[in-house]
């Protein structure tokens, strides 16, 4: 049995499919190369196309033999959804569309989707719960609700098995080589503005939060990759067959506290210039979004490793292989 995973060579994606192929698994990536990379699928068969060219599917399914499919390809910015969401809903909706489309004329049996916190909205409880009512405040997370649906009724049609994995804020890097390339992240965000010696930015410091910015589930990629592997597994064996689940460890950071975090390890917790500015609130930003992680782990046995520490520790190593402009120590203090 072959797996597809479109999107398989972009940051999340890569580390996915590594992760499937350390577990033995036959895969075959499918990727635009729009912010991917050839040298991270490693010895995976890459395909470069979109998701939107159903013939390109087809063939691909049906020269592998692909009987499950990772999809992970999709747009995820929020502020250029929010600006941009007819773009979102081809690529995110429509994408989806053609996706399972070809998924039922090659018999395809399994789906793991990666979903979003995002489709919560924003979220009035401590911990989300995925029977939490899902109000997206924004066209991304709307996309996601939609291709959940839209998974759910194909699969009540066909008998197709599937898991939606609700990702919350992912960072840190499982090796230097699949390290975040972008630079839209919090984490690559920060390290980008320390690393060219000007302030990192807070969007909204008058949240009704303890300290005013807002609060997100840190979840490490490495801790992401294994569950989708662990998903496929019982998705393959049938032990699954309708899953829908959050990926996270269940404890909020806010966004000073991570940012913090990182001149910590980066060495610029002393540097005056280092200092964060709090500028306005981004349009679609919920305050809080935590997520209740028991479904996954009753389910699956599957419980997150990494803290936030770690993840941020992991992400600087990998920036600093990249060559990135690390900060001056002579600039600290």
């Amino acid at each position: 049995m072959s797996w597809l995973i479109t999107g398989g060579a972009g940051y999340i994606g890569s580390h996915i499919t590594r992760a499937m192929r350390a577990a033995g698994e036959q895969v075959v990536v499918l990727d635009d190369l729009s912010t991917g990379s050839v040298d991270r699928v490693g010895d995976a068969h890459l395909v470069v196309g979109s998701i939107l060219d159903g013939d390109l599917l087809r063939r691909t399914m049906r020269s592998a033999g692909v009987r499950g499919i990772v999809h992970v390809a999709a747009k995820k910015q929020v502020a250029e959804s929010v600006a941009k969401p007819l773009h979102y809903y081809r690529q995110n909706v429509e994408g989806l569309r053609v996706l399972l489309e070809a998924a039922v004329a090659h018999d395809v049996e399994s789906l793991v989707f990666s979903s979003s916190a995002a489709v919560y909205g924003s979220p009035d409880v401590a911990l989300v719960e995925e029977d939490h009512p899902c109000l997206p405040v924004n066209p991304y997370g709307a996309t996601k609700l939609v291709g959940e649906q839209m998974i759910a009724d194909v699969a009540a049609a066909t008998g197709l098995r599937y898991a939606n994995l609700r990702y919350f804020n992912v960072a840190g890097t499982g090796d230097p080589t699949l390290t975040d390339q972008g630079i839209s992240n919090l984490v690559p965000l920060v390290f980008d503005r320390l690393s060219n010696r000007r302030s990192p930015h807070i969007y909204g410091g008058d949240y009704d939060t303890p300290d005013g910015t807002c609060i997100r589930d840190f979840i490490h990629v490495a801790d992401v990759a294994s569950a989708h592997v662990a998903a496929a597994r019982a998705l393959r064996s049938g032990e699954v067959t309708g899953l829908t689940a959050n990926i996270g460890r269940g404890q909020g950071v806010s966004v000073r506290e991570m940012v913090e975090t990182i001149r910590r390890v980066t060495g610029t917790d002393q540097a005056a210039w280092a200092e964060p500015v709090v500028l306005p609130r981004r349009p679609g930003d919920p305050a809080q979004v935590v997520a209740s992680s028991t479904r996954l782990q009753s389910v699956l046995g599957w419980r997150a490793s990494e803290d936030t520490e770690q993840m941020v520790r992991s992400a600087w190593a990998g920036w600093v292989a990249m060559g990135r402009t690390a900060p001056a120590a002579a600039a600290v203090g």
